[in-house]
This record gives structure tokens, sequence and C-alpha cells, in this order.
């Protein structure tokens, strides 16, 4: 495993020690490797996001309800 090392403000670093204290995370790194995947989900569900909208962009106009396209999405969840 790669090293790395950060700068943080006090306030930050304290923040991360408070983490750590609470039994959230075994140390820092724990702390700052959790954010990271927390941050490459939402990059990668972001990027889901934008195909969609650009997909849906492309398709054109719909000729259903905004009321047609909610109750298609209820009934889906179900």
């Amino acid at each position: 495993m790669a090293t790395m090392n950060v700068s943080l403000p006090d306030p930050m670093k304290d923040w991360v020690e408070d983490q750590v204290e609470c039994g959230l995370y075994s140390n820092a790194s724990d702390y700052v490797r959790d954010l990271i995947r927390q941050d490459q989900d939402s990059q990668n569900k972001r990027e889901l996001l934008v195909r969609a909208l650009k997909k849906g962009e492309k398709s054109g106009m719909s000729k259903r309800t905004l009321d047609d396209i909610w109750n298609d999405i209820k009934t889906q969840k179900r």
C-alpha cells in the first residue's frame, strides 16, 4: 500500500481525530480511505446520471404526462 502525506489545518485535523476517538474509524487513514470511497461512489453516480440525462435529451419530447411518468415509477418500486 502506498503512503501519502497530507497537510491539514488544525480544525480539520481535530475533526479527523474526533472521528477516530468516537470509534467510527480505527485510525486517520481509515477515515480518509472511507472519504475517498464515498467520493468515488458519488462520482460514479453522477456520471450515470449525466449519461441518463444525455440519453433522455437525445430521445426527444415525450407524449407522456408528468403524472404518467410518476405513476410508472411508483409501479416499478412495488
